[in-house]
């Protein structure tokens, strides 16, 4: 008589997953996301506090107050330009390769370029090579976070419901106000040392403890499984011979990159004036570094949950319409953000912070979602990466205009509300045009 062990089972015996293993899966995967977005974004998003408030006198101590922080915010958005590049690449890879593979080594790489950072010698130590070892890291930084954000959304959005697609989703763009939080209270906290101290050792603690982050942060991501979703296409693949690499397929339709592009380009434009140019100042306008710094905590704690709230709207309503009422609500009230958050008050520099992130977040919040579904399966990682690193790229140079164009006290808010203003009425525009995305078969 055979055992039970004797007896072999065919493919269709085989026990599928149940919905309650995949769901649990699901939330493993989602978690996994947040964090490790969360860790990464601590990590590049910091630079931006930085270069507004340190490395000026640090890095550029020849240079006058303005031009060094024109010089200093110009380092931070060098990281933009690279952004494309680590999509492209990481995005190849991980249509070839996994998701996961690609999202352990961007985070690896943006853990240790945080930590070098916080090693690099003063201008006043080793001259203009601090300036150029510091734009070299920046650079590293911002090829890993373009191959970040399309493993972590892709990972999330391939594992979710479909209707449940663009919440999950979001998970992955609400780590980074989570990082920006821990961020900023990290640089707020090394900011209570007397000046000197802190411009000599204190914000240089923040960046150091990246290297605890990357521990953790490594060892949740390589807990995760790889997207079904990935995994068939990879089966159909075999059978396709004559499957295109995935940067040739994306640019068979170069409008879909460049409409997805300048859609969402206002919310990253929206990101970089909040994060950097926007603590320099309401610095510059009589508010304590402590105080801009709390302000920009606080606004950030609240983008935690706008972001997840807006993806769920989009998930009933579409993602076209929550995006176009963000773009809006920028045109609206870019010019009395600009007034409060130079009105020199602490509760009113909150009050412009949390007003930022009201308007910036209805666009990011459905961004992971609308970005991610408008490619195929075997292009994804890369159509959906270069489209949001371009709108990041797009974005990035924001704070540095925006210091040009500010005129002080004599020059008052309006060219800086206006350049904001136009910019909000492009990706309105754009958006229109797109088609709506909520209902798409990922796996069609």
């Amino acid at each position: 008589m055979a055992r039970d062990t004797d007896v072999k089972r065919t493919p269709s015996d085989q026990p599928a997953p149940s919905s309650v293993a995949k769901s649990r899966e699901a939330r493993r995967v989602v978690v996994s996301s947040f964090l490790g977005t969360t860790i990464e974004y601590y990590d590049y998003l910091l630079y931006g506090t930085a270069a507004a408030l340190v490395f000026g006198p640090v890095f550029f101590p020849d240079l006058s107050v303005a031009a060094a922080t024109i010089a200093s915010l110009a380092s931070f958005a060098v990281g933009y330009l690279a952004r494309p590049i680590g999509g492209i690449v990481f995005g190849h890879f991980g249509d070839r390769l996994g998701r996961k593979k690609m999202l352990v080594l961007s985070m690896t790489i943006m853990g240790l370029g945080s930590m070098l950072i916080g090693l690099i010698p003063p201008a006043s130590a080793i001259g203009s090579w601090g300036a150029i070892i510091l734009v070299t890291l920046r650079v590293c930084q911002g090829v890993a976070i373009g191959g970040e954000w399309g493993g972590a959304a892709l990972m999330a959005l391939e594992h979710a419901e479909p209707r449940r697609r663009g919440f999950y989703a979001s998970f992955t763009n609400a780590g980074a106000p989570a990082g920006g939080v821990l961020g900023t209270l990290a640089m707020m906290v090394a900011a209570q040392l007397p000046d000197d101290q802190f411009l000599s050792w204190g914000w240089r603690v923040p960046f150091l403890l990246s290297a605890v982050m990357l521990v953790v942060g490594l060892f949740v991501r390589l807990r995760i499984t790889e997207s079904p979703i990935f995994r068939a296409a990879v089966e159909q693949d075999r059978k396709d011979k004559a499957a295109a690499l995935p940067i040739i397929e994306v640019l068979k339709t170069p409008q879909t990159v460049l409409v997805a592009a300048g859609a969402c380009v206002t919310s990253f434009a929206m990101q970089a004036t909040i994060t950097t140019f926007g603590i320099g100042y309401a610095v510059q306008h009589g508010t304590s570094r402590t105080d801009a710094l709390l302000g920009l905590a606080g606004g950030s704690f609240v983008a935690i949950f706008l972001v997840l709230a807006y993806a769920k709207l989009s998930d009933r309503v579409g993602r076209r319409p929550v995006m176009l009422g963000g773009a809006l609500g920028i045109v609206v009230l870019a010019y009395p953000m600009f007034i409060v958050l130079g009105s020199g008050s602490a509760t009113s520099v909150f009050v412009a912070f949390l007003l930022f992130n009201v308007c910036q977040n209805a666009m990011f919040g459905p961004m992971a979602g609308f970005l991610a579904e408008q490619f195929t399966t075997g292009s994804r990682y890369t159509g959906a990466s270069l489209s949001f690193q371009l709108a990041a790229l797009g974005g990035g140079f924001a704070p540095t205009i925006l210091a040009t164009l500010d005129g002080g006290d004599q020059g008052g808010v309006w060219p800086m509300a206006l350049f904001l203003m136009a910019l909000a009425a492009v990706s309105a525009a754009l958006i229109l045009i797109t088609t709506e995305t909520r209902d798409r078969d990922l796996a069609g």
